[in-house]
C-alpha cells in the first residue's frame, strides 16, 4: 500500500487529447484529459484555462472597413442589398487567420450581380480567412463595390464609435477571440492519501487555432502572467524602529506609522492586472507602455482616452477599478504626449 501511494505522488502530470473533430469550417472541437493532480490542484487549472483561453489567446480580426461614397453607417446604396451596417455586421463575422502581429490591409473588389463572400477578398500573403463561404452582401446591379479593410490581431472585443473617423470609414466591433468555449470537469480516482484528480477539458475553437494551439497558447500566458512573482525577493526589506529614519532609500515618510503613505507608495508599483480590467482596456494601456499604477497616473482621462482603440467606456472603467481596488484617483492634468492616438 505504501509502495503504490509513493508510486501515484511521483508520478508526472501528464495529458492527451482523447477526441479531436471538425464540426464545420468555423467549429472546431477538441477534449483533453490530464492527470494526476493532487486534491484540489484540478480546480486550480481547470479556472485558470477556462479564464485565459478565451480572454488571453490572441485572435485576428476585421477592425475597420472604408466604402467610396457613402456618408453614414445607415445609408443604403443604390444597387447593394445590404445597408452599410448589415455589411459591417457581416464583416464582423469573417474569421481570418494572421502570422503577423502587424496592421495588414485588405480589399474587397467586386463586379455584380453577384452574392460577395470572405473568399472574394484580396488578403496579404500573411493572411488567409478559414471560411471562404463567408457571407458579405450581395450586389443586386452590374456595379463595381470597393470595401478596404484592416485587419488586426488583439484579444477579447474591440467596441468603437465612429467618432473621429473620416466619411465613409467605419470601425468594426470586432471580436478577437479565437476560442469560443471552454469547459472542465474533475474526476477523482484511488483511494485514502493516495486519491488524486483527472482533469477533463472541452475547448471549441473558430477554426483559426486548433484546440490544442488555443490549450498551448492560454498555458504559455498563463505562465507569463507568472513570471514576475519568480523575482520576488524581500532580501532588503528590514524592520523600521518607531523612530528610524527610512525616507532617503524608500521615498517614505520619516516614520513608520504613517502606514498609508507606505501602502501607497507599495500599490504604485503594482501591475494593472490587478485592476482586473477587461482584456480589450488591459491590452490597450499594455500597447501605450503602461504596466504598473505608477505609470498608470501619469496619465489623466484625457491622455487615456486619445489612446488608440481607447474609448470613454474604457477609460471609465480603469477610473473605477483605480478607486475601488487602489483607492486612487487618476490626475486631473496632463503629463505625457500620447503615442498611440487615433490615425
Amino acid at each position: 500500500m505504501l509502495r503504490d501511494e509513493t508510486s501515484t505522488s511521483t508520478q508526472v502530470i501528464q495529458w492527451k487529447c482523447v477526441e479531436s473533430k471538425t464540426e464545420s469550417k468555423r467549429l472546431h472541437y477538441g477534449r483533453f484529459v490530464v492527470s494526476p493532480f493532487k486534491r484540489g490542484q484540478v480546480s486550480t487549472v481547470g479556472i485558470a484555462m477556462r479564464r485565459a483561453s478565451p480572454e488571453e489567446v490572441e485572435g485576428t480580426s476585421i477592425t475597420w472597413a472604408r466604402f467610396h461614397g457613402v456618408v453614414h453607417e445607415y445609408s443604403t446604396t443604390t444597387g447593394i442589398q445590404e445597408t452599410i451596417h448589415d455589411v459591417l455586421v457581416n464583416l464582423k463575422e469573417i474569421a481570418p487567420k494572421s502570422d503577423s502581429s502587424d496592421i495588414q490591409e485588405a480589399v474587397s473588389s467586386v463586379t455584380g450581380p453577384k452574392k460577395v463572400t470572405a473568399g472574394d477578398t484580396s488578403l496579404p500573403p500573411s493572411v488567409e480567412t478559414i471560411d471562404d463561404s463567408q457571407y458579405v452582401v450581395t450586389i443586386t446591379q452590374p456595379i463595381s463595390v470597393n470595401i478596404e479593410l484592416k485587419i488586426e490581431k488583439d484579444c477579447g472585443y474591440r467596441i468603437e464609435n465612429s467618432h473621429g473617423y473620416a466619411s465613409g470609414e467605419f470601425p468594426v466591433d470586432a471580436v478577437s477571440m479565437p476560442v469560443r468555449n471552454v469547459n472542465y470537469s474533475v474526476h477523482l480516482f484511488g483511494s485514502g492519501k493516495a486519491m488524486r484528480e483527472t482533469l477533463f477539458i472541452e475547448v471549441w475553437t473558430n477554426g483559426s487555432l486548433t484546440p490544442d494551439e488555443a490549450i498551448r497558447k492560454a498555458s504559455k500566458k498563463l505562465i507569463d502572467l507568472s513570471t514576475p512573482f519568480l523575482h520576488v525577493k524581500c532580501e532588503d526589506v528590514s524592520y523600521f524602529g518607531d523612530n528610524q529614519d527610512f525616507s532617503a532609500s524608500t521615498g517614505s515618510p520619516s516614520r513608520f506609522d504613517d502606514v498609508s503613505e507606505l501602502e501607497g507608495n507599495i500599490s504604485k508599483n503594482t501591475f494593472i492586472d490587478q485592476l482586473e480590467l477587461p482584456a480589450r482596456a488591459s491590452n490597450c494601456l499594455k500597447r501605450a507602455e503602461i504596466h504598473t499604477i505608477s505609470d498608470l497616473l501619469n496619465y489623466s482621462r484625457e491622455d487615456l482616452s486619445k489612446i488608440r482603440s481607447f474609448g470613454q467606456k474604457s477609460v471609465d472603467q480603469v477610473s473605477k477599478a483605480s478607486w475601488e481596488r487602489f483607492a486612487t484617483e487618476l490626475p486631473t492634468r496632463n503629463y505625457v504626449a500620447i503615442s498611440g492616438n487615433k490615425q
